[in-house]
């Protein structure tokens, strides 16, 4: 970094990762999770099975527009640089740093790993904008001791919130701050702030069976295998990932570390990252950390390193960073360009051939689609065709703990006696699937190297299903708590009213 200055690097280093960005977000298929939450941007509500509702708004008026990936990723692909931009405004503007130490720590920002190429849509996109947000008004609140930037600051934080649960971390790190200050009053502010969006988000769930609650407090965690010592070793590799130069020079810096801790505002950067880590790290040993868990919290280890470190060490870290930039970038490219025969005879082609091919596989089943309704075996399956065919398309038997929002949006008390056909992936077992028709009959549909198969079920026993699966869905998801308050439950209503 001698040839040009930081100021220069960092707008070279935003215009090459936004035009990366760009055009991966332009050619990469969508996959299921993307279709999943673009579905949702399709139907705007207040809330969805498995998160709450921000994604889903985000994406609302872009899916009113236009099927394009390229469109329909524009938040993923610009909330890194926006957030590295706030990033440098904070720097320059309330912290009184340089021009080059608030170039580096925004470059830094945007040369994280996950941040180069993770152009897919998913919930951690508004939370990383509003936890961002949050945090340096926070921050600024914190310096200026500010009654109306604290409640500023707690509103943003509810946009947070209502984007992922992960941000009542965030909460949690302003909670202890206010407790190291002896400053209640701040968190009460905060609390008062953010209590709108979670009292919309509590009123949902008690109208909605508390599905949000139950799959991320319960519903999720039962396949989970107890402790391992593998789970922290992952942990710690992601954290290397995302951030081992960072994390490098900030132990180097320690010192200056626990002397930013007698600043305000720095104290609210240190536990706005150190506290929701430490979290991570002590559930590690019985939970998987997934790398995108720790997105959010980059900015503020970003934020802190720049403030108690020197030049040098900011120049080192972006380095490194830039070196890994490239070292993904290139390798990117290259398999985007490969057609996608080239993966045939691998292990990896049955699971890519369907959202490369959707439309062809919809071609495949159209012959038998008029008078019948459309389903898939799995939720991928069930969003990427919902997605490309644009019609529900319901997803018929238990399905997993994730992604159940098809119980939200059909009934099947609407299709008994209706003839059903059903997209897998994998050859049917008859026993899945006679108990619940008249009659069926298994087609193979060529796709590709590949095959999928459809069943076609003739005259759908809803009572048996009910009866059945539905009975078994009832009993491992939606065994809600006594101590929760039912308002209404969607499931209990339709299929076993009380």
């Amino acid at each position: 970094m001698t040839a040009l200055a930081p100021r220069q690097w960092w707008v070279v280093a935003l215009a090459a990762t936004l035009l990366f960005r760009f055009w991966f977000a332009a050619v990469a298929p969508v996959t299921a999770d993307e279709a999943y939450f673009i579905l949702w941007g399709r139907s705007p509500a207040f809330g969805y099975y498995d998160h709450p509702p921000m994604v889903g708004w985000m994406l609302a008026p872009l899916a009113a527009l236009s099927d394009a990936p390229w469109l329909l990723r524009l938040p993923t692909v610009l909330v890194p640089a926006l957030a590295a931009l706030a990033v440098r405004a904070a720097l320059r503007g309330w912290f009184g740093r340089d021009e080059d130490t608030a170039s580096l720590a925004a470059l830094a920002v945007v040369l994280v790993p996950m941040n180069v190429w993770n152009v897919l849509v998913t919930t951690d996109t508004p939370l990383l904008l509003f936890s961002v947000a949050s945090l340096l008004v926070f921050a600024r609140a914190a310096d200026k001791n500010s009654n109306a930037l604290f409640l500023v600051a707690g509103a943003l934080l509810g946009l947070a919130f209502l984007s992922k649960y992960f941000a009542v971390l965030l909460g949690l790190a302003y909670l202890a701050w206010a407790w190291s200050m002896k400053t209640p009053r701040a968190f009460g502010l905060v609390l008062l702030g953010g209590l709108p969006f979670g009292l919309l988000n509590l009123y949902w769930n008690y109208q909605a069976c508390w599905c949000n609650v139950m799959f991320n407090a319960i519903n999720r965690h039962g396949d989970d295998g107890g402790w391992s010592l593998a789970t922290p070793a992952l942990y710690a590799a992601s954290l290397a990932y995302l951030a081992a130069p960072l994390l490098w020079f900030a132990w180097r810096g320690r010192a200056r570390l626990r002397a930013a801790w007698h600043k305000p505002g720095e104290r609210a950067l240190l536990l706005a990252w150190l506290l929701p880590l430490l979290v991570f790290a002590a559930l590690s040993p019985v939970k998987r950390i997934g790398l995108h868990w720790l997105l959010s919290f980059i900015p503020a280890l970003v934020l802190s390193v720049a403030l108690a470190l020197d030049r040098r060490q900011l120049v080192a870290s972006t380095r490194v960073l830039a070196i890994l930039a490239v070292l993904h970038a290139l390798p990117i490219a290259v398999i985007a360009a490969l057609p996608l025969d080239t993966w045939q005879g691998t292990r990896v082609y049955s699971r890519l051939l369907f959202p490369g091919r959707p439309a062809e596989l919809l071609d495949a089943a159209a012959p038998d689609l008029p008078g019948r309704v459309l389903a898939a075996d799995s939720y991928s399956s069930a969003a990427l065709l919902a997605y490309h065919a644009r019609r529900p398309v319901p997803v018929f038997g238990r399905g997993s703990s994730h992604a159940r929002q098809s119980d939200i949006d059909t009934d099947w008390r609407s299709h008994a006696g209706q003839d059903l056909l059903v997209l897998r992936r994998e050859a049917p077992q008859p026993q899945d699937y006679q108990p619940y028709f008249g009659s069926i009959e298994v087609k193979k549909l060529a796709l590709g190297g590949g095959s999928y198969y459809a069943v076609l079920g003739r005259g759908f026993n809803y009572p048996a299903y009910r009866d059945e699966v539905l009975a078994q869905v009832r009993e491992r998801y939606y065994r809600i708590p006594p101590p929760l308050p039912v308002g209404r439950c969607y499931f209990f209503e339709r299929y076993f009213p009380r």
